[in-house]
């Protein structure tokens, strides 16, 4: 044993090279070779399949007392175990880093999310080589290795289809990727890649699509194959749904699954949550609810008129959540029909941070118009009258600011807040029946995400690796949970967690945490304090489970001792230095990331396509132009010539009938089409937009040429623009709109020119207004992307 830990200490491991005798003649009877033996983990290695759903907070599912009614994770936690103390960083990118690493996500670069990467090295988005990921210590023992779903782990300036794809799940470890990268997509036009090669949804969502659906049918088929190949080689799975992350979106029969179920609002709901989760041994019996902070709304000072929408936000989330883990059962029920689900080390984490505030006090019909600060346009009377479109295709929602609180139950505060449980302490449910032999309890030992990692090497027999690919490995962070699978009572190892995100911050030590929180979610234009200024908490969390009393005032020794030690904990694993910045940290060059697009212009040549909005150059809130030599054949020309966006937020220069159009589409509520008075001969030809930009500020609106071949053909108004982004996962394409249909003169299943376009360039005059976008407005447009 003690040579074969040896042997696996050093990652490729190292050949064997045949030592003896070696003949002329392989009919030599000393011709003897051993043989080649194919690589495997140690004896008894289990599969892994871990789950990681998105934005859901500690009081959503059932199984830990939530509204929405999650079945399999009730199944599974009656035949594993619950973890009440589990906690993530507060936020997307970095939990998944800390995650897939086992170390914390400053010490793997992930400080935030990959759209506002600094050059410190715990922001920069670069996971160093010293950082082994775990599926490539897991594959280069001989597991299998796939991943479906999310991936917004890759440095924003290496997302282009030219890569490099070093960091790409397929370059990290998993041998088969399906998924999106970016921090959310839509689930009717998701913009999916397998491997590194982008592929398009084989059906609409009027013949029933949804991704969620979609890739778990994927991981079903490669679980299939893997089983029916390699019977006896294990499986690593890293199943990571859109789900619940906005847009809050599922099929036509499950919207009305909780119809009526809220309408009495979030205060009476998380007061429900309470009770159930006290029933429930989730929360001890003398847990108390914290108070609703004074930047949450109260359901009763809410409009009477907005009410009957907020109610229709959480109908949506609570089914939403409920399909997802649907379709997770049917994942769990396919390793049972194959004999293998008893021998699965299953992690089921609800949650890669607490539930997202990120959805405005009123929440929104399109996340996209508040965050490009235009919610100005998202008036109560347009959400009510678009109430019934809620979760379908044509709405891209989210809830209300009080429903993620409400979701959080019952601790204070929300996603990206890492200084309180409610941004930070998130359901994991284990299942592993082969592993241990206690069914249906409660495991309160205080875990974190960077402690998943090291309970997978220890089930499977393998160590953490010295060595990776010729690069010394730094130890892992985590600590394995292994310890109190079996033993209740087992005193816990992890005594020390430092949290940081957004600058708030927080420590926890033997049972004490103290906190600062130094901004607020949804509150972009607040000025934020000095450092030195944030006003700590403390909380005695061995005798107030929910961080409800605040000891400061009477401790002041114990919080200096822990100030210290985050200060400690904070230098040692690149937490440091703190940064609150801005628009230095949005502007590319200021924050010292490569930027992938630069200069005036820009030359889009034949089938390209599936451009990220940050691989193209920006025509916001500036004059441009955009100029394309397409060819014409014998047929009436139509379809789209180039196009970027979709259907809540984009532009396209298409034909129709055979004559050239232009479609602005102001975030879904408007589309400003100028047509051409020319048909399009057969042959070559130049066509061409001008966009006269009115000035005068952001988002304003301008005046659009359309020429041929030099001559005028058409001109209108585009009364508004986008400011800041499209979308977080819609793309530019030649020749086609891929995702969902700009403009309404096409359809999103047959919109490609009937022609050929050779090229496209991207012209900017120099009269942007950019400069006028301020720190706060940036902010909420790099939220979009996380």
């Amino acid at each position: 044993m003690a040579a074969v830990e040896r042997s696996r200490s050093v990652l490729p491991i190292p050949e064997h090279k045949h030592v003896g005798v070696t003949t002329y003649d392989a009919k030599d009877p000393d011709t003897n070779f051993p043989p080649i033996l194919p690589l495997r983990p140690p004896p008894g290695a289990p599969n892994v399949l871990v789950i990681l759903l998105d934005d859901v907070g500690f009081g959503a599912s059932s199984a830990f007392g939530g509204p929405s009614s999650n079945p399999v994770a009730e199944r599974l936690a009656a035949g594993g175990l619950k973890f009440t103390r589990f906690h993530t960083t507060a936020l997307c990118s970095p939990t998944r880093a800390a995650l897939l690493s086992g170390r914390n996500h400053h010490s793997v670069g992930m400080g935030g999310i990959t759209e506002i990467a600094t050059s410190a090295p715990g922001y920069s988005s670069v996971r160093p080589d010293d950082c082994a990921p775990l599926a490539e210590v897991l594959k280069l023992n001989g597991y299998s290795t796939a991943q479906f779903g999310k991936c917004h782990e890759i440095p924003v300036w290496e997302t282009s289809p030219m890569g490099p794809f070093y960091r790409w799940p397929t370059g990290s470890g998993f041998e088969y990727f399906y998924g999106f990268l970016g921090g959310e997509t839509n689930q009717f036009y998701p913009a999916i890649y397998e491997g590194t090669t982008p592929v398009e949804q084989d059906r609409l969502p009027e013949a029933g699509y949804h991704f969620t659906e979609d890739m778990t049918d994927r991981a079903i088929s490669w679980v299939h194959q893997q089983k029916a190949l390699m019977p006896d080689k294990p499986f690593f799975v890293y199943f990571a749904p859109g789900a619940t992350h906005a847009p809050h979106q599922v099929p036509p029969e499950w919207l009305d699954r909780y119809r009526g179920r809220f309408d009495a609002g979030w205060d009476a709901l998380r007061e429900e949550t309470f009770a159930r989760q006290k029933e429930l041994g989730v929360i001890p019996a003398d847990a108390e609810l914290t108070a609703r902070p004074e930047e949450v709304p109260a359901w009763q000072d809410m409009d009477d008129a907005l009410k009957p929408v907020l109610a229709r936000q959480m109908e949506i989330y609570a089914a939403f959540l409920e399909h997802t883990d649907f379709h997770i059962g049917r994942l769990v029920d396919a390793l049972a029909n194959l004999g293998v689900l008893d021998d699965t080390l299953v992690y089921y984490i609800i949650g890669d941070n607490g539930a997202s505030a990120e959805g405005t006090p009123n929440g929104t019909f399109n996340e996209l118009i508040s965050l490009n600060g235009a919610a100005r346009l998202e008036t109560p009377a347009l959400m009510s009258a678009h109430i019934d479109e809620f979760g379908t295709p044509t709405a891209y929602n989210h809830y209300a600011v009080s429903w993620a609180h409400c979701m959080c139950t019952p601790y204070q505060w929300t996603k990206q807040v890492a200084s309180h449980f409610g941004g930070t302490r998130n359901p994991a449910i284990v299942h592993w029946p082969n592993g241990f032999t206690v069914r249906g309890e409660t495991r309160t030992q205080f875990h974190h995400v960077i402690d998943v990692a090291p309970t997978i090497l220890e089930a499977a027999g393998l160590p953490a690796p010295d060595f990776v690919h010729g690069t010394r490995q730094r130890p892992l962070e985590g600590l394995s949970m292994r310890y109190c699978f079996d033993d209740p009572a087992a005193a816990e190892r992890r005594e020390t967690q430092y949290f940081e995100m957004f600058c708030n911050r927080g420590i926890y030590h033997k049972g004490w945490t103290a906190v600062t929180r130094h901004s607020t979610p949804w509150m972009f234009d607040a000025t934020l304090p000095a450092f030195d200024d944030d006003v700590w908490e403390l909380y005695d969390t061995t005798n107030d489970w929910t961080q409800a009393h605040d000891l400061a005032a009477q401790m002041p020794d114990k919080l200096r001792d822990l100030q210290r030690l985050f200060l400690i904990e904070a230098t040692k694993y690149n937490v440091l230095p703190l940064d609150d910045r801005r628009v230095e940290r949005l502007n590319a060059d200021m924050a010292g990331r490569p930027n992938l697009i630069t200069g005036p212009s820009q030359i889009l040549y034949k089938h390209m396509g599936r451009l990220s909005e940050g691989s193209v150059i920006n025509l916001k809130n500036k004059s441009h132009t955009v100029t394309a030599e397409i060819e014409v054949g014998q047929q009436p020309a139509n379809g789209v010539v180039v196009a970027q966006g979709g259907a809540f937020g984009g532009w396209v220069l298409y034909a129709k009938d055979g004559a050239p159009r232009y479609c602005y589409n102001l975030f879904g509520l408007a589309r400003y089409t100028v047509a051409g008075d020319t048909q399009l001969t057969p042959g070559t030809h130049r066509l061409r937009m001008d966009f006269a930009y009115d000035g005068g500020g952001l988002g304003k609106g301008g005046a659009v040429l359309l020429i041929l071949d030099g001559a005028k053909i058409g001109e209108g108004r585009v009364d508004a623009t986008v400011p800041m982004a499209f979308s977080a996962d819609e793309t530019a394409n030649l020749g086609i709109d891929h995702g969902s249909a700009v403009s309404d003169d096409y359809t999103a299943e047959a919109n490609s020119f009937t022609g050929t376009v050779n090229w496209v360039r991207l012209d900017i005059g120099g009269d942007s207004q950019d400069h006028l976008i301020t720190p706060e407005d940036r902010i909420r447009a790099a939220m979009v992307r996380q």
